[in-house]
């Protein structure tokens, strides 16, 4: 993978307050993390599938690049063809987050193109990338790495070994990726480039133009089109996701589709990888990656979307490993939720708002017949399950059989934990524990008169 190396810093935190100097809102940071951007980014996408993914780019000789030297190797990813020039800082973007929403953008960077001397070495590096690898990546975010003669270097050494090249485009001077296998953009990059509105012909256009075998063009809710020299274009759909950051995006797309490509499958296979991967990213904050094991989930909800949020706990505990390390809150709460009413969904709606991620133990059969009594529950626990899994608002189901939620709860370590207020002055399950390691807990407000015994009541004097 070559192209601009970028380093990105995300500072995660909480407003409460605005500042007394100035009208703007005050960040209580709690914590930071380093991510990979940028070509990195399309590196550590390729080798989270299973890729064997080396780096190649320019970083500072500053502070920055050397942590991010130290990042690309601890995620396995081998920086062979990084060059280090003293003559430009690490492009390093800083991200300012609060309840997962970007409050500010801070960008460190020099956009000139690199100085002749860089060029030979990356030249040099490419050259003998060109016998080891099966497929050259480049994600150009025009920042000066790809200069004209690095992408003839890089595209003719590959041709000579017949090896692939599949480019990102974002630079304006598209000339440069003249005779590149393929490429990759979004539907506003292609208007941009191409200079013509219209997707189709506009795609026409950059494949006859720069010589490719195929275009691939995201079109946002539209999905997916790929384009090739002869023959209609494969449309796909967008995989139905809620959106929480576009972030990286389009380095997913291009490391999914190249890493397909080379692995020999047909462009429409190919197609259908990097749409699913895509559909799975922008559902994460911030640059992220998709694993094999998530494509393969997707790929088997014979169910639908609702299918994948019902989990084991060995499977949730590593759903929620991946939520915290982009930075997200976990929400718990519980409850046996026989016939589903109005009460239940303003509870989760209160539960899903306190945090980022909401994870409902649900008591099963045995458990609410043990609380209720016969003949509850009247639904089955799958049943109660898959409507639960229905909701928006909720992302994880998971099953509990003790009459509390309490081991449940000192497994899964939730930062929030979520009762009904009919709680106030009531021991909760799990609270103390919850408390020990600075969760809190949300007392969510009741709707009188509505409660699965009122419904059966209801039920039985009507009938």
């Amino acid at each position: 993978m070559v192209g601009d190396l970028i380093l990105d810093r995300y500072v995660w935190g909480e407003v409460s307050r605005i500042s007394p100097e100035a009208p703007v809102q005050i960040l209580d940071a709690s914590r930071e993390e380093l991510r990979l951007g940028g070509a990195a980014n399309v590196a550590h996408n390729a080798a989270v599938l299973g890729a064997r993914a080396s780096c190649g780019g320019v970083v500072g000789a500053d502070a920055a690049g050397a942590g991010f030297l130290r990042l690309i190797q601890s995620l396995g990813i081998r920086p062979t063809a990084v060059v280090r020039d003293r003559a430009r800082p690490t492009t390093l973007k800083t991200r300012l987050l609060a309840h997962n929403q970007q409050m500010l953008r801070i960008d460190h960077e020099r956009r000139m193109p690199v100085s002749a001397a860089v060029e030979k070495q990356l030249d040099r590096a490419v050259a003998r990338g060109a016998s080891t690898a099966d497929l050259a990546l480049v994600s150009d975010y025009n920042k000066g790495t790809m200069t004209p003669r690095v992408c003839r270097s890089l595209i003719e050494a590959f041709r000579r070994k017949g090896k692939p090249v599949v480019v990102g485009l974002k630079s304006l001077d598209i000339a440069k990726y003249a005779r590149a296998t393929g490429a990759a953009l979004n539907r506003n990059e292609l208007a941009l480039v191409s200079g013509v509105d219209d997707v189709a012909a506009g795609a026409r256009k950059l494949v006859k133009g720069l010589g490719l075998q195929f275009l691939v063009v995201t079109l946002g809710e539209r999905g997916m089109q790929v384009y090739s020299p002869r023959g209609p274009a494969i449309t796909l759909s967008a995989v139905a996701r809620q959106v929480y950051d576009v972030t990286g995006a389009g380095d997913t797309v291009l490391s999914a589709f190249g890493v397909a490509f080379a692995s020999g499958l047909p462009l429409e296979q190919c197609a259908l990888l990097a749409n699913a991967a895509a559909g799975i990213v922008v559902g994460k904050v911030g640059t992220a990656t998709v694993t094999r094991e998530e494509l393969i989930d997707h790929a088997t909800q014979d169910e639908g979307p609702q299918r994948s949020k019902v989990l084991p706990m060995a499977a949730l505990l590593r759903a929620l490993g991946e939520e915290r390390r982009r930075g997200r809150r976990v929400v718990f709460t519980n409850g046996c939720f026989d016939l589903l009413h109005v009460g239940h969904l303003k509870t989760l709606r209160f539960a899903r708002s306190k945090g980022d991620v909401l994870v409902v133990g649900l008591n099963t059969d045995r458990s609410v017949r043990a609380l209720k009594g016969p003949p509850r529950p009247i639904l089955q626990a799958d049943e109660r399950a898959t409507l639960l899994a229905a909701l928006e608002c909720v992302d994880y189901v998971t099953f509990f059989d003790e009459s509390t939620p309490d081991r449940l709860i000192r497994r899964l370590r939730p930062d929030v934990l979520v009762k009904g207020e009919d709680y106030a002055g009531k021991k909760v399950a799990g609270r103390e524990f919850v408390a020990s390691y600075g969760g809190r807990v949300e007392l969510a407000p009741l709707v009188r008169g509505v409660s699965t015994s009122d419904l059966l009541s209801r039920i039985r004097s009507r009938s």
